[in-house]
């Protein structure tokens, strides 16, 4: 059905939602223009892309994009369409192009900045409207592609706030991330999962800063890291870090929870890795950050301990075991979920070694946890299908957060403020209409690095 705007906002209350924001096809094809189509969204990291003719494929909403390096060593977003007959340009996955793209189907060529470059027997062109001049036969480039601390963000909106504005307080979360690096920098790692998840993409983010589900959906998990360690007579990081979801209500209650503009917002860690006095890779870190920035910052940098941050409309950076939850949309019941793990450079290899435990406990396809998450989003996707009722509840502790500088602060920890603050920027976005286009998105005049 076609929605208006008012139609639109009476979807999103003070304390809950409707049900068709999770389930409506229409909806989910407005978000891919409204959303998706205007936010600043993150398309991968600058590491994944080292060398000249390097690219990386992943997609921008409902969009197949690709990540380039050009000859003159800055990163292009492009759209994946070869403008002749609209063939993919490059598969899915990653490689280097050489100096050129060259369309499979019919060999036509472009530059890596997505320009035109040539086509074979060109006189059979004579005489036509074919100009290697017109930007409608190059290679589409996004209108706006931006990169902070080397994560590359891209929008489809000529207009609209500038990079660092969109991301505002979770500037400090790739900030801390980066930081722990004694030389500033991280890079992609170790590979990358894909998990294939049966709901809204909207769900995820939501359970980014549940703290009221960790003690109820992972209990098996938290249960069997227990009984483990009592075997083993002591509790190792792969088990500690399936018990922290084991906490007690009190302790969920005391945790931080803040909400940004735009939908963003971050959760207070959980757990500690592991102290500097007592942790010998938290040790070693430590000493080789203070080595780089003097004890006080290193005890700065390692004392930032956020569980999840979420950047609205991209995934979730986790600083302290260097990950990216990225979340990618794929139909109103489909979500593609792809983690990245990030080496710190210079870092101890036990930072590293410690941040893919964490990934393969935690949210890799075949771990202890993060399967209990999928079947319970499902289930949601499941249950919102059925008559059973209209609304989705968002009201615990509604009315209650408070306001600082910078955005709200939870009074409770396991208040549903990060929900709600969600879906105020979905509100937003959505009663915005069509995003802007213009002459720079028709044309792609810009590009990072």
């Amino acid at each position: 059905m076609a929605y208006t705007e008012t139609q639109l906002a009476a979807m999103v209350r003070g304390d809950s939602v409707h049900r068709g924001v999770y389930t409506d096809p229409a909806i989910f094809d407005l978000e891919m223009q409204r959303i998706y189509g205007r936010a600043w969204v993150y398309v991968g990291h600058e590491s994944q892309v080292p060398r000249t003719g390097d690219y990386h494929t992943t997609r921008l909403g409902d969009q197949d994009v690709l990540m380039v390096r050009a000859a003159d060593g800055r990163v292009h977003v492009l759209y994946n369409r070869c403008p002749h007959k609209g063939a993919k340009v490059v598969a899915d996955g990653e490689g280097c192009a050489g100096k050129f793209f060259r369309c499979p189907y019919h060999a036509w060529t472009f530059k890596l900045d997505g320009s035109h470059l040539g086509v074979p027997l060109k006189q059979g062109l004579e005489g036509t409207s074919y100009d290697p001049a017109d930007p409608s036969f190059s290679m589409r480039r996004l209108p706006r592609v931006e990169s902070y601390r080397g994560f590359v963000f891209a929008s489809q909106s000529a207009q609209g706030q500038g990079l660092e504005e969109f991301l505002g307080g979770v500037r400090s979360s790739i900030d801390n991330l980066c930081d722990r690096s004694p030389v500033g920098e991280v890079e992609v790692a170790g590979g990358v999962f894909r998990v294939m998840q049966r709901s809204n993409w909207k769900v995820f983010y939501e359970n980014l800063h549940d703290t009221m589900h960790a003690r109820v959906t992972h209990e098996s998990s938290y249960a069997a890291a227990r009984d483990e360690a009592r075997e083993l007579g002591e509790m190792p990081l792969e088990l500690h870090i399936m018990d922290g979801n084991g906490e007690p209500y009190e302790f969920w209650e005391k945790l931080e929870l803040r909400a940004y503009a735009n939908g963003h917002g971050y959760m207070e860690g959980i757990f500690n890795p592991g102290a500097a006095e007592r942790d010998p890779v938290s040790r070693a870190h430590f000493e080789t950050l203070a080595a780089a920035y003097g004890e006080t910052r290193a005890r700065e940098i390692l004392g930032m301990n956020r569980h999840n941050t979420v950047i609205y409309g991209s995934g979730s950076p986790h600083t302290v075991f260097q990950q990216f939850r990225v979340i990618r949309p794929i139909a109103v019941d489909r979500t593609m979920i792809e983690i990245q793990t990030f080496r710190c450079k210079g870092a101890p290899d036990g930072v590293f070694r410690r941040a893919m435990l964490y990934a393969n406990v935690i949210n890799s396809p075949s771990s202890n946890v993060m399967p209990d998450d999928i079947e319970l989003y499902s289930r949601c996707q499941e249950g919102n299908a059925t008559r059973g009722g209209d609304w989705v509840s968002m009201h615990r502790y509604h009315g209650s957060d408070r306001s600082d500088a910078d955005g709200m602060v939870s009074l409770n920890g396991t208040s549903e403020l990060p929900m709600r603050n969600q879906f105020h920027a979905w509100k937003t976005y959505m009663e915005a209409g069509a995003a802007p286009t213009g002459a720079a998105a028709a044309t792609g005049d810009r590009a990072c690095c």
